[in-house]
This record gives C-alpha cells, sequence and structure tokens, in this order.
C-alpha cells in the first residue's frame, strides 16, 4: 500500500515521529505505526473498521466480505493484532459467522511485547441474548467471547452460554446503552477497541458521542441495489473529524482514517 496523504492529525507520538513520506511504499510496521491507539488511553478509545462500495453500500450480496480487497484484508488483520478487544454487534456477528480472533505466533508476541494479551477479546452486544452456544464464536475461539447482553436476555440462552464458556453480562434494562457498554469495557480493562459493526450498533456509538474513530475501506466496486450505509440511528448526528491519512492500493482500494476532533 502507498501513502496518498499522510494528514496532520496523530494520536500517538510515537506516530507522529515515525510518520512516512507521501508516496511512501508501507510495509506491515508502517501501517501498524499509523494506526496506533493513543498512547496510554485512561478510556475505551473505540475506532470502528468498515469497508463500503464507491457508491456507499455497506454488503455486496447480503456480506461485507463481499466488498473485500487484498488490501483491505491485509489492513483487517493489523487493526486486529492492535486491540484489546473486538466489538460487534449479534447481528454482524451471525451474517459474517464469527469465530474467535486468530493470530499468527508472531502476531502474538508482538502483541505480549507490548503489554497486549496474546489475542484480542470479541464482545458481542445483544440486548437478547441471541447468540448460539454452538455457534463459531464460542467454538471456535482461542478467547471466550463476553456476551453483553440485557434483562430480556432469554435466561436459557444465557445458561448454556455460561456453559459452553462464554463470560455472559447482563444489564439491568431492555435495552444495552452506549453507556453500558462502555462502562463494561471499561470494567473489564480493555482501553483499545476495534468496532466492526454492524450499522445499528455504529450507528448507536456515532449519536452517543462515542465513537473516537472511522477507519473507512472504500471498495473499487459500484453495487447499487438496497444494501444499507455503515451507520444508521433513529436521530442525525453532526460529528466532525479529522482526517487523520489516506492510503491507495494498486487495484484502486483507498483506506482512510478519521479520527473526532478533541
Amino acid at each position: 500500500m502507498q501513502l496518498l496523504d499522510n494528514g496532520t492529525y496523530f494520536t500517538s507520538e510515537q506516530a507522529a515521529d515515525s510518520a512516512p513520506a507521501v508516496g511512501s511504499i508501507l510495509d506491515d510496521d508502517a501501517i501498524r505505526a499509523l494506526y496506533s491507539y493513543p498512547t496510554q488511553p485512561d478510556r475505551p478509545w473505540i475506532r470502528t473498521n468498515f469497508v463500503a462500495s464507491i457508491d456507499g453500500s455497506v454488503t455486496a450480496e447480503g456480506k461485507s466480505a463481499g466488498l473485500g480487497t487484498p488490501a483491505d484484508a491485509r489492513l483487517f488483520g493489523i487493526l486486529r493484532e492492535l486491540c484489546d478487544a473486538v466489538l460487534v454487534g449479534a447481528g454482524t456477528a451471525r451474517a459474517e459467522n464469527y469465530g474467535g480472533v486468530s493470530l499468527s505466533a508472531e502476531a502474538k508476541a508482538r502483541r505480549v511485547a507490548g503489554g497486549l494479551e496474546p489475542v484480542p477479546t470479541i464482545v458481542v452486544v445483544t440486548a437478547s441474548g441471541s447468540i448460539d452456544a454452538d455457534s463459531r464464536l464460542v467454538t471456535d475461539a482461542d478467547v471466550q467471547p463476553v456476551v453483553l447482553t440485557s434483562a430480556a436476555a432469554d435466561s436459557s440462552t444465557v445458561a448454556a452460554l455460561r456453559s459452553a464458556g462464554a463470560t455472559v453480562i447482563g444489564v439491568s434494562g431492555e435495552s444495552v446503552s452506549t453507556g453500558d457498554i462502555v462502562a463494561t469495557l471499561s470494567d473489564l480493562g480493555f482501553r483499545r477497541i476495534l468496532c466492526e459493526g454492524g450499522p445499528g450498533l455504529f450507528g448507536q456509538l456515532v449519536s452517543d458521542g462515542a465513537a473516537d474513530e472511522l477507519c473507512l475501506t472504500t471498495s473499487p466496486m459500484l453495487v447499487a441495489g438496497e444494501a444499507g450505509r455503515i451507520a444508521h440511528a433513529g436521530v442525525a448526528s453532526d460529528t466532525p473529524m479529522h482526517r487523520a491519512h489516506v492510503l491507495g492500493d494498486a487495484d484502486g482500494t483507498l483506506l482512510t482514517r478519521w479520527v473526532r476532533r478533541p
């Protein structure tokens, strides 16, 4: 990937000191530096990662994977390597057939050297508790997921998840609020958060002022159809963002990073 625009905004001193020149061909270490989290965040910093088509579709043939490119896949793996936890809504986890995060031995070693656990934890948000205890999310994971649910969750489903090894955390209300999400992440000691959607969860975070940054891949495709956008919520919310950088791949993929203004 090539740096097309290195922007003006950095979240860590390390990234600012090592910023490559515009036009540079980037190796994985340079990409990790560009996407480093704030130094020692004192609260959960929520980064969201999405891919969309040129015309704004969030899926192709019903799945975001249909929009994927090699550059997007490369960044996807690096973003997962950098975080404490992957935050995802239950609908996305089901649609994309989520399993646990899988990392190479080298990636695990880099994480440990950087003070992180070897593998990030998947945190699933589901007011109804509708996660199958036999799903890959539970059965194909080095680290068992955290399921954040509400008082509306089915008790038998919750019991099955706990029996299978998942950590189930319930909140008192009938829904899971943004405050519940942030408080739970904080209580668990997770500060570097990677939210992978879906659009409803991202829209909730944006509306409540909890979306700190967006990593948006524009796939070189036109899709049309009726697919939705990357965020939706009942109420619009204006959130000014800084452009941190723009990366480009030879196949036309654009990788942008946007950080919320202080």
